[in-house]
């Protein structure tokens, strides 16, 4: 069966944001809507209740599923979705929902103007997000365009739809899964920044939409390290710069 969206979430040690409902939510607004939507949900390994709360809230809706990967990290997770998605878009979006699903109708409309990928951008007022967190984020912002994609103001931001059959052939692009790393507990990724970068070369044509965003991330289990995930997005804008330079990007 062919759907018209997919929706693909990354899971990883998401308990307690499981438990407020998030699932539920995105059930309600699809539900209502005058397409046909499926949703992915893509288990990076989780070690805390997750699969088992997914698991008992899909059990009698056939058009949620849940993936069982092995722990590999959200880029990773996120290929898995796409592999088995059976919608003509799909939708990249966080277990969190700090940008609900709602915000879907932003983005919708740009395929039929002919774009091929569509981007959430947050803006640079971060509700709800420590202060700390939103001079990192600038910082990161001034030197990622200084470095690369100067035209997109927010590669971050994890809400993003592809044309599903574009998306399926930049992940088989990506050189992070050709990168051998050990991958322990929750690591924050930039791969968003290498996906960008190749669908610009490739010659895709992309749409950045503000939606709308507010911290509402209440997981316990993913135990983040502020300076650690800080150092891996600066060492994703390095390891991209790096490739295309020895031109380990081909078309």
């Amino acid at each position: 069966m062919k759907f018209d969206l997919s929706v693909v979430i990354p899971c990883y040690n998401e308990e307690q944001n499981l438990k407020r409902g998030v699932l539920q939510e995105i059930e309600n607004y699809l539900k209502k809507q005058g397409y046909s939507s499926e949703v992915i949900v893509s288990d990076d390994g989780s070690t805390d209740k997750s699969r088992e709360i997914i698991n008992k809230f899909i059990k009698k809706r056939k058009n949620f599923i849940l993936l069982e990967n092995k722990h590999a990290g959200k880029a990773f997770a996120v290929k898995a979705g796409t592999k088995e998605a059976r919608g003509e878009v799909v939708l990249f979006t966080d277990m969190d929902q700090s940008t609900p699903i709602s915000e879907t109708s932003k983005l919708l409309p740009y395929f039929n103007k002919g774009f091929d990928i569509v981007i959430g951008s947050r803006g640079r007022t971060r509700k709800n997000a420590p202060f700390y967190r939103q001079v990192a984020a600038f910082v990161f912002l001034f030197i990622r365009k200084l470095t690369i994609l100067k035209e997109i103001n927010d590669t971050q931001c994890g809400f993003k739809m592809f044309k599903t059959r574009g998306a399926r052939d930049l992940f088989k692009r990506l050189l992070v899964f050709k990168e051998k790393r050990k991958i322990k507990g929750w690591r924050v990724s930039a791969f968003d920044v290498e996906l960008l970068f190749l669908a610009k070369k490739l010659g895709y044509k992309i749409k950045e939409v503000p939606v709308s965003w507010e911290d509402r991330d209440v997981a316990q289990g993913k135990k983040k390290n502020f300076f650690k995930e800080s150092r891996q997005m600066f060492q994703e804008i390095i390891r991209v710069r790096l490739n295309e330079f020895f031109g380990r990007y081909k078309r």
